[in-house]
């Protein structure tokens, strides 16, 4: 019994530790996935000697792990941000990761001395960016990131570990039968796992979406009810020979693009999920590595990783994206934000699985490259963004707002917000308020009092409003009652510039009114339709410099350019 108590209280600790390490993680600016892989580390053989050594056990952990995190990655992916990233992300997370998994291989065959198949396997490993890091790292850094950019990152990372493991199965399989060449059954076998994982994946997300919504549970049940469907669909596609890791990411997709009751407990629910995913999953890596053992490959693998980072990853990003409308800054940023996490690491527990010829080396190469990424690319995102100018001005902190399921009215939202010093709307009735669209107060709460909306008066410091609002309005929402502090160069002033202009303005009304001179394809079009044509889809925050003037996209709706932002140069 004291040792079951004893395990327990570690286990307590263990987790303690790890989830208030994100607040040291924040303040030094350290990717969190690294700190609970070397947490890990500290525990392990070397460390405090706590011993894991079973491979068939960490690789079922790393795969579960990883299911639930594509799930709520997929659960939190708007289906605006696929009208936007779908198919660049998929040109990425195809083209993309092969392109990268040969040019690393050549790179690991010199290196490493390798032959070629075993080089290739090692690109292959490594040659996935992992949603697990670019999920954590993008929201944990608190990014407002273009659109085009941040939709075409987030399904990248969601989609591209399907491909990874097809090559690395398909690769060790030719390694341990012989083969020395490729012949086309791997590209039937690449369709089969593919289709019946886009197939049961959108399938079996749009009847689980229906059954959440069909059967009588309790409030507490709906997100266990959903991670179960999750995972069925993930196991059903594995035993039938398809892609499970994209089946359960399409799934999630569907699910949080449907009307579900109880979607909010859900998605709060999976989120925790996807957390402790995370650090169970670092945590297990942490103890599976020596890190004496690392040091005889280390430069081996420095190399390695510097080849991937800054030169594998580069080419692969410009010609997957070659034929899409990126800007070179978003090109360059979208290289950078090619992390790596634990599936290069889980990926190289496969050779180890089938125990070929030195397998431990893809191991510990995999695990120092995904060390080097989070360190450099990681610890580095948010000056990157910066530099790159990929950022456009945040929405309100959301951390604000209480969000509570009303009953049989899934695309409404309860939503609280409590005034604070420098509310917006400070001394305003609630009568007068500028509400978006189908908002409608609701009470507010004073002095611990409940009170109607009509007979609150202005609003006070210390107040709390509640509002019924369409979950579509709440960004527009946040914006009516949150202040949102944020650096000069992102002020909306400063970004978007002096003045705003409609979307069906004339151009060439716009140039005879400010002088600048008018493009050749600019004759005939309005704002709307000239920027359409410039960037094919326009996202807030593009720009274009006409002379002295510079228009920036400053409101999208419905995938047409509302309000422009025109900004005088000097």
């Amino acid at each position: 019994m004291d040792i079951s108590n004893q395990i327990i209280l570690f286990v307590g600790l263990l987790f303690l530790i790890s989830i208030t390490a994100s607040i040291l993680s924040a303040r030094i600016g350290a990717p969190l996935l690294l700190v609970f892989l070397l947490i890990g580390m500290v525990l392990g053989e070397e460390g405090l000697g706590l011993i894991f050594e079973d491979i068939q056990l960490a690789h079922l952990i790393g795969s579960l792990a990883l299911a639930v995190i594509l799930f709520d990655g997929g659960l939190n992916t708007h289906r605006n941000n696929f009208r936007v990233g779908l198919k660049p992300a998929v040109s990425l997370a195809t083209i993309g990761v092969l392109i990268t998994a040969v040019l690393t291989g050549i790179i690991a065959t010199w290196v490493l001395g390798l032959p070629p198949l075993y080089g290739i396997l090692m690109g292959a490993i490594v040659g996935s960016t992992d949603a697990a890091a670019v999920f954590s790292l993008l929201h944990t850094a608190k990014l407002e990131l273009k659109q085009r950019v941040a939709a075409t990152l987030e399904i990248e990372s969601g989609s591209n570990d399907p491909m990874a493991i097809f090559l690395t199965v398909i690769l060790l399989e030719l390694i341990v039968s012989g083969h020395t060449g490729f012949d086309a059954m791997l590209l039937v076998e690449f369709i089969r796992q593919m289709g019946l994982g886009a197939l049961v994946g959108l399938g079996g997300g749009w009847l689980a979406a229906r059954a959440v919504n069909a059967l009588p549970l309790s409030q507490g049940l709906y997100p266990l009810l959903a991670l179960s469907l999750g995972l069925t669909i993930f196991g059903v596609t594995s035993v039938a020979g398809g892609s499970g890791f994209l089946a359960v990411y399409l799934a999630g997709v569907l699910m949080g693009n449907s009307r579900m009751q109880s979607a909010q407990n859900i998605l709060r629910f999976h989120n925790g999920m996807a957390w402790l995913s995370q650090i169970i999953m670092f945590l297990m890596l942490g103890l599976l590595v020596t890190p004496s053992e690392l040091i005889p490959t280390s430069l081996q693998a420095l190399i390695i990783a510097l080849a991937l980072i800054f030169v594998a990853r580069p080419i692969a990003v410009l010609i997957s994206l070659a034929p899409f409308r990126f800007a070179w800054r978003e090109q360059l940023f979208i290289s950078w934000v090619g992390l790596r996490g634990a599936v290069p690491i889980i990926l190289a527990i496969f050779p180890l699985l089938a125990g070929i010829d030195g397998a431990s080396t893809f191991f510990n190469v995999a695990f120092f490259v995904v060390l080097v990424s989070l360190i450099l690319q990681g610890w580095s995102l948010t000056l990157v963004a910066r530099w790159l100018k990929v950022e456009i001005p945040p929405n309100a902190n959301l951390v604000q707002r209480v969000e509570l399921d009303i009953p049989g009215q899934p695309d409404y939202e309860l939503v609280g917000y409590k005034m604070d010093s420098d509310s917006p709307v400070l001394k305003h009735e609630p009568d007068d308020l500028n509400l978006p669209e189908g908002v409608k107060p609701a009470l507010l709460v004073r002095h611990n009092q409940v009170l109607s909306v009509y007979e609150s008066g202005q609003l006070s410091h210390g107040d709390t409003i509640y509002l019924a609002c369409p979950r579509a309005q709440l960004p527009l929402l946040d914006r009516v009652f949150v202040s949102v502090k944020v650096a000069s160069r992102l002020s909306e002033h400063k970004f978007f510039g002096e003045f705003v202009i409609n979307g069906n303005t004339s151009l060439e009304a716009l140039s005879m009114m400010y002088g600048f001179p008018l493009p050749e394809d600019g004759l005939g079009h309005t704002l709307q339709s000239y920027l359409d044509r410039k960037f094919d889809r326009p996202v807030v925050g593009d720009r274009v410099r006409l002379g002295s003037i510079e228009l920036v996209v400053r409101e999208m709706k419905d995938d047409r350019c509302e309000k422009v932002g025109l900004k005088l140069q000097p």
